[in-house]
């Protein structure tokens, strides 16, 4: 009888919240690219559609974090990385040292012609760079210039539907220099790229996660009144505000689900982050 007791006290006490992991929103974005295609070690694509190899020679402009040239240098390519941030190179080498990688070689540079070889890579990369410059048509052009005949370009600049979204909730100079500049539609950008004598091999949209992340980071900075001041990318850093962290949470459960891949690529399509061109330059005789 005591025992049946302590069991009926132990019921009537109030269950004890579960309280999920909190979910790291660039883990959470790394998943969801690498379910879009990027990343994937299987085959050495970084993208579907632009594999890299040991024969390759990459220039990363405007590399960033790294997060490509990195995936470069695994599969055994040589890669040129370049960006005017002195700190990103400095970490990016530190990084490759630190993995024994030796295939890669930092530049901090800011203005055109770039101190590089016409005809030097086989593989150009400039994610989320064009939107930034004064003259894109310059930059490419300049792009165009570093690639062999043959060579392989990934372009990305964010889409048009997720920056007039971020318009009106977004500050001012998120869309001033040093930030977006530009907004592109999509023929827009096909025909700067086709001008630029690239020839288009594949369109692709991505990151509708992303896309409402930062609708959720904007809404966030305003209720805190976060001033706003310099390069967005700088800004943007851990840790993250909470609500941040639970979409990341959610959007991780659900791309778990039987469903979810799909209607992850159904939103993508929706309202995307980014629109990629796969591109290749023409070889010689064409």
């Amino acid at each position: 009888m005591r025992l049946i007791w302590e069991q009926l006290k132990r019921w009537r006490k109030p269950a004890q919240p579960q309280i999920a992991p909190e979910i790291d929103s660039r883990y959470c974005g790394l998943h969801d690219a690498v379910l879009s295609g990027w990343f994937n070690n299987s085959n050495g694509e970084l993208h579907p559609g632009f594999a890299v190899g040991r024969q390759d020679i990459v220039v990363d402009f405007g590399c960033g974090a790294g997060g490509a040239t990195q995936f470069c240098a695994r599969q055994g390519a040589r890669v040129i990385f370049i960006d005017s941030d002195e700190s990103k190179i400095s970490q990016i080498e530190q990084t490759l040292r630190e993995a024994g990688n030796s295939n890669g070689q930092g530049l901090v540079h800011a203005t055109l012609p770039l101190p590089l070889d016409e005809g030097c890579a086989s593989r150009i990369i400039a994610q989320e760079v064009l939107e930034h410059v004064d003259a894109p048509e310059e930059t490419l052009a300049e792009l165009y210039r570093l690639g062999q005949p043959g060579a392989l370009y990934l372009l990305s600049v964010p889409h048009q539907r997720s920056e007039h979204m971020q318009k009106d909730i977004a500050p001012a100079g998120h869309f001033a220099p040093p930030n977006h500049q530009h907004i592109f539609s999509e023929d827009a950008f096909a025909e700067l790229v086709s001008r630029a004598g690239l020839e288009i091999i594949s369109r692709h949209n991505f990151g509708f996660y992303w896309s409402f992340w930062m609708q959720l980071y904007w809404a966030t900075q305003h209720a805190e009144g976060k001033p706003f001041s310099g390069a967005t990318h700088d800004l943007i850093a851990p840790p993250y505000p909470a609500l941040l962290s639970d979409w990341a949470s959610v959007w991780q459960r659900l791309l778990q689900l039987p469903l979810g891949p799909e209607i992850k690529h159904r939103l993508d399509q929706l309202l995307p982050k980014s629109q990629i061109i796969v591109a290749r330059k023409p070889s010689i005789g064409q």
